[in-house]
């Protein structure tokens, strides 16, 4: 199971335009609402979870996915619940990603540390202990997928299928949604 963590503040397109390509790749998929089941993005979109926070574990987790957005990311980062859980999934060595400002609250959890990754460009400085690689849109360092911004959201989200079920379902979906 992916799960998608959506907070209110979210950036709409690095969300669910992951969302929409692992479901087109046949991955199992859920949006979990962190605060409640109705969540607004940062642009005023209205969207409902398919599941709250309290009702998800790390124990069927595939892969945990984090979009950015002001001031989503900063909401997420004030959850306690979601800082224990994001180092759960850390610890358990199961697949990660975030895109935009979202990286910062893996470099704030020292998840980072070392590795190669990208976030949104004003967010760098946060990243002190990684490998910034400065005009790249999407970075995978081990079982870890870093996306840039809003505008790589579709390399982000077929990053993510690649790693979750290879190439051949990245190409299917890429020309299903006639991606060039």
């Amino acid at each position: 199971m992916v799960y998608l963590l959506l907070e209110n503040g979210f950036e709409m397109c690095e969300a669910l335009v992951p969302v929409d390509v692992l479901r087109r790749g046949g991955v199992d998929v859920v949006t979990v609402g962190v605060s409640d089941m109705s969540v607004t993005s940062s642009h005023g979109v209205v969207v409902t979870a398919d599941k709250a926070f309290s009702d998800i574990s790390v124990s069927d987790m595939e892969m945990l996915i984090i979009p950015g957005g002001q001031p989503g990311v900063d909401n997420l980062w004030e959850n306690d619940s979601v800082k224990e859980l994001v180092r759960k999934v850390y610890g358990a060595g199961i697949n990660m990603a975030a895109i935009c400002a979202a990286p910062i609250i893996l470099a704030r959890l020292g998840i980072l540390d070392g590795k190669k990754c990208v976030c949104y460009p004003s967010c760098s400085e946060e990243l002190k202990d990684a490998q910034f690689c400065d005009g790249v849109g999407v970075m995978k360092d081990g079982n870890i997928i870093t996306g840039r911004a809003a505008g790589d959201a579709y390399d982000f989200a077929f990053a993510i299928l690649e790693a979750l079920r290879g190439a051949e379902e990245v190409n299917k979906v890429k020309s299903a949604v006639c991606y060039e």
